[in-house]
């Protein structure tokens, strides 16, 4: 999608209207300063008010996410093309929360491994030492519980027995055994609990 053809058919359709942004931003119950991100192209319409603004501005949500006015004709093939589109957008999305999730925890490990070498070779032993390794070990499980989050929240687990793809919940993943991104879990389709490997598609 193509956020500054969006924005200006967004304002074009406001101005057929003869709408200002202030009065437009006052139908949605919106500030007028998002009505201006959005013709700017710095940022899209919520979802939650895509439909009342689609109806105040008298187009549907296909012309909408195009950025233009689609005659019968054309509508099939737009709406297949604005599906690829907003499919690889999440493919996209998905890579770069799954790159950040493998480098956060790269670095962490990395931080770990030389803070453990720092206070095994130059902190005496004794309390000291013991206080540097588990403060290391409590800041290395922060960044862990959020790479965690980040690995839950794309793709799904795939069920070894059935196939299934199983979405569970951040908990569900925390509490799961694991190897890796692969993660014991239970599958709600077959009832089996298996070895289920992530899938990002």
């Amino acid at each position: 999608m193509n956020q500054l053809k969006i924005g200006r058919f967004i304002a074009e359709c406001r101005k057929n209207k003869n709408l200002t942004q202030a009065q437009l931003s006052e139908k949605l119950g919106i500030t007028d300063k998002a009505v201006s991100k959005w013709e700017r192209g710095v940022s899209m319409p919520d979802s939650s008010i895509m439909l009342e603004l689609c109806d105040v501005l008298g187009i549907s949500v296909n012309e909408l996410l195009s950025g233009e006015k689609i005659d019968m004709e054309n509508n099939e093939r737009k709406n297949e093309q604005l599906l690829l589109d907003m499919a690889k957008e999440v493919e996209k999305r998905n890579k770069t929360i799954w790159t950040s999730m493998w480098v956060l925890m790269s670095v962490c490990i990395v931080g770990l491994l030389a803070g453990c070498a720092v206070a095994a070779f130059l902190i005496p032993e004794g309390v000291w030492q013991i206080v540097a390794v588990v403060g290391l070990v409590i800041a290395f499980l922060g960044p862990c519980f959020y790479a965690l989050k980040l690995e839950v929240s794309v793709g799904a687990y795939k069920c070894k027995n059935c196939g299934h793809e199983i979405v569970p919940t951040y908990s569900q993943a925390l509490n799961a055994m694991h190897a890796g991104t692969t993660r014991y879990l239970k599958c709600p389709k077959c009832g089996k609990r298996t070895w289920c490997k992530k899938v990002l598609k």
